[in-house]
Parts: structure tokens; C-alpha cells; sequence
């Protein structure tokens, strides 16, 4: 077996909580992560730089349930509240008190829908989380695997416009020797993938065009070479894209996890 197909043992917070020790960070996988195919790489990348980096962090295993976001976005809102009180007991059970995720929805939903529930933890998302291991000096990337590629980044709704993450993300790129270009619409005035709110688990609505066909000819109008994400939803609408436009051979599609872990060669 190849050292890049090893077998990792990753903690579960039941496990380690039984045997008296208090993981400084708790990892919410997601549904996306635990489930999608093409996202469960996204959560294999990250958790092998948290297992090269030592960083002390558990999962809850079978115990993590949907955060309840799709629900109350989907206007389900008895649904969300019996999924974040469930969620809640579970972890002030285990007294979590930071969390990391991939996954700007649920990012946003423990961070600022949870406090109404007694819910209060420290909220990172895993671009906020590389950038800090960066500038303290913990993460280095020396690798110029990426050099001569040019990555354009796409910015999620829910960390870009509704957390005002902007920065964490272009920094961990700008760590990341390469050329960065950025779409017509980027920031603030970004285009949604076209996924959030529910919108991915419905039927599209009358149009002249998709939302992500829209974004993804913006990601090939800059002639980047691969197309970066930071959440679950953009990667499936971006991937989509890419296909849709027959470019899925020519141009990638990676998380920002999947970067570093390439540059580390874990």
C-alpha cells in the first residue's frame, strides 16, 4: 500500500471523551462530507493535514446528524430546531467549545443560528483555520507544484456575503505559489453557484439559463486552469459545469484542503 493510500484512524469524540481527554477542536464532517463522493475526498484531504500538522481534534462519528440547514432554508423550520437542540445536547454533552468545518452552511448555522438554542461555540471555517497555521508558521508550503497554473477562486454565499469571509480563503492561495485571477464578479458582488438555500434539491426554475452555467463560463472567461472552491454545494455546481461545458479533463475542480494537501504530498 502506497503512503498516500494509508489507512486513516480518524479519533471519535466518544471514544476519546470515554478516556478522559478533551480534543481542543471538534471536526463537523457535514453531510456533504460524509456523504458525497466527490466531497469525501475534500474531508480525507483535510483530515490528513490536521494528522500531519497534530493538531488535537475529534469527529462525532455516528452521533453528528444534519446541522438543519437545508430544512429551515427549505421552510421546514420545526424540523431545524429539532435537529439543532439534538445537535446542541450532543455537544455541550461532550463540552465542545471549537468547532471546525468545511462547509460554509453549516458554518453558518452553528455560528449564528445555534446561540438562539444555547448553542455558543467558537465557529472556523477550515480556510480561517489553514490561514491561522500559515501565519503562525505551523503550515508550510514550499512545494511549486502549482506554479505554473493559474487558479481562479469562487466565492460561497454563505461565507463570502453572509459571513463577510473574504479574505481567509485568497490568503491561503496567495501561500500557494501559482497566478491568481479573479472572476468578473468576485467578493461581495460574487455570483451564487446557484445550490444555496436549498436550491440544489430542486427542480430549476423557468429561465434562459442555469445559475451555475452562468458562473462556471465566468471561471473560463479568466482562463484558469483550476477552478477553487471552499464549499460542499459550489464544488457539485462548479463540477457540474465543467462537464456541462466538456472541460472536466482540461480544468479541475478542487477545494482549497485539496491545494495544500497536494503541496504537502501527504
Amino acid at each position: 500500500m502506497s503512503e498516500n493510500k494509508r489507512k486513516i484512524e480518524v479519533p471519535v469524540m466518544a471514544d476519546v471523551f470515554a478516556k478522559g481527554q478533551k480534543p481542543e477542536y471538534l471536526l463537523w464532517v457535514g453531510s456533504a462530507g460524509a456523504f458525497d463522493d466527490r466531497y469525501k475526498k475534500v474531508t480525507r484531504a483535510f483530515v490528513k493535514i490536521l494528522e500531519h500538522l497534530k493538531i488535537s481534534y475529534a469527529v462525532l462519528g455516528v452521533e453528528e446528524s444534519s446541522s438543519g440547514d437545508i430544512a429551515r432554508r427549505a421552510g421546514n423550520e420545526m424540523l431545524f430546531q429539532m435537529q439543532a437542540m439534538m445537535n446542541i445536547e450532543i455537544l455541550n454533552g461532550y463540552e465542545v467549545k471549537k468547532i471546525i468545518t468545511c462547509d460554509p452552511h453549516a458554518f453558518n448555522t452553528l455560528k449564528n443560528e445555534y446561540t438562539d438554542y444555547d448553542g455558543n461555540y467558537e465557529i472556523i471555517h477550515h480556510t480561517q483555520f489553514l490561514r491561522q497555521l500559515i501565519t503562525e508558521g505551523k503550515l508550510k508550503i514550499e512545494s511549486g507544484i502549482f506554479k505554473d497554473k493559474t487558479l481562479t477562486y469562487h466565492d460561497p454565499c454563505y461565507l463570502g456575503r453572509g459571513n463577510n469571509e473574504y479574505d481567509a480563503p485568497r490568503d491561503v492561495l496567495n501561500a500557494i505559489p501559482s497566478k491568481k485571477v479573479e472572476m468578473k464578479r468576485n467578493k461581495s458582488n460574487a455570483l451564487c453557484c446557484g445550490a444555496g438555500g436549498g436550491q440544489m434539491f430542486k427542480e430549476a426554475e423557468k429561465g434562459d439559463k442555469e445559475v451555475f452555467i452562468e458562473r462556471i463560463e465566468e471561471a473560463l472567461a479568466t482562463n484558469a486552469e483550476v477552478v477553487v472552491t471552499a464549499c460542499p454545494y459550489c464544488m457539485v455546481m462548479m463540477t457540474d459545469g465543467l462537464k456541462y461545458k466538456n472541460k472536466e479533463e482540461e480544468i479541475k475542480n478542487y477545494d482549497i484542503a485539496e491545494l495544500i494537501e497536494q503541496t504537502l504530498d501527504l
